[in-house]
């Protein structure tokens, strides 16, 4: 029986090569996820892609029949972010993920989606976007299984279409200083970019040598690759409408092709990993996210 899910890319959170990027979303192109999410939401300091850049590239996959979404910065620390997300919320080609509530203020009504980072954890708050112009909502990381249900129920069937991330690394914070900087010695605002060495973000371990965390300029991430592909049935279960994919340097395509083949009704192929990268599922099962729960099939 085939699902009833649309399978998104979310935005780039790395910085890598303009070629890389281009090359990256002609695969995307061909492949079958529905909704392509693009624009810079980390760092406005990254240049290799500018909003023409990321304007031009979203006319391409509209024409290669993708629903294209543009990304707004989720930390506004600056002048030039603020007049880059007016941009972007001032054009009418695209919808908009809204990253913080000042591009839902600029966004003045017109339809969005709601970013992940919204702190969206309860009905009220689901119903507010909704009243603000929101047509979709991407849960927040940390919710289990069961609290999705909830929160999901709880908002009744008027509500905003519901977007999880079950392949990529978990965005965990921003900060206004830049880590990536920091590690290497370099003042924020003279940083050399060296972002773009570490085309998966940078491994940050404990004392005790364990992987403990990923730092990508100002934002950190999970240091596990979060999976829920395997909880596909579940998600579907709770009326999830969205499975979303974040890129990463290897196995983006893979993934995608996975949730294709869940959607046909297929098994899915088995996804490799980037390199030295383990997965995670913790936070779905109510553990602590880093943790790893091979799927059972079992509801939350």
């Amino acid at each position: 029986m085939t699902q009833a899910f649309q399978i998104s890319v979310g935005p780039l959170l790395y910085y890598w090569p303009r070629a890389d990027v281009l090359a990256f979303y002609a695969q995307v192109a061909d492949s079958d996820a529905d909704i392509v999410y693009l624009g810079e939401t980390v760092c406005s300091r990254r240049h290799e892609m500018r909003l023409p850049d990321w304007l031009e590239l979203a006319a391409t996959l509209r024409d290669a029949g993708k629903e294209v979404v543009l990304s707004t910065q989720t930390l506004i620390d600056m002048e030039t972010d603020a007049h880059t997300m007016r941009r972007i919320t001032g054009q009418n080609d695209f919808m908009v993920e809204a990253g913080d509530l000042g591009a839902i203020r600029s966004l003045q009504g017109r339809r969005f989606v709601a970013g992940p980072h919204l702190n969206a954890y309860h009905a009220d708050t689901v119903q507010w976007l909704k009243s603000l112009g929101a047509t979709r909502w991407v849960l927040p990381f940390e919710l289990s299984g069961a609290e999705m249900r909830t929160l999901i129920s709880s908002c009744g069937t008027d509500r905003p279409q519901a977007e999880v991330l079950v392949w990529g690394r978990l965005p965990l914070a921003f900060s206004a200083r830049c880590f990536t900087a920091r590690h290497y010695c370099l003042k924020k605002d003279d940083c050399g970019f060296r972002c773009i060495e570490h085309p998966d973000g940078l491994a940050l371990n404990s004392q005790e040598g364990q992987k403990f965390l990923t730092i990508n300029g100002i934002q950190t991430q999970s240091a596990a690759l979060q999976d829920l592909i395997g909880h596909t049935p579940d998600l579907l279960d709770i009326s999830v409408n969205v499975l979303r994919v974040s890129p990463q340097s290897q196995g983006t395509l893979q993934a995608i092709e996975a949730l294709s083949q869940i959607r046909a009704s297929h098994t899915p192929a088995d996804i490799p990993l980037p390199a030295q990268m383990s997965r995670c599922n913790g936070y779905w099962q109510g553990q602590p996210g880093m943790n790893w729960t091979e799927p059972a099939g079992a509801h939350p």
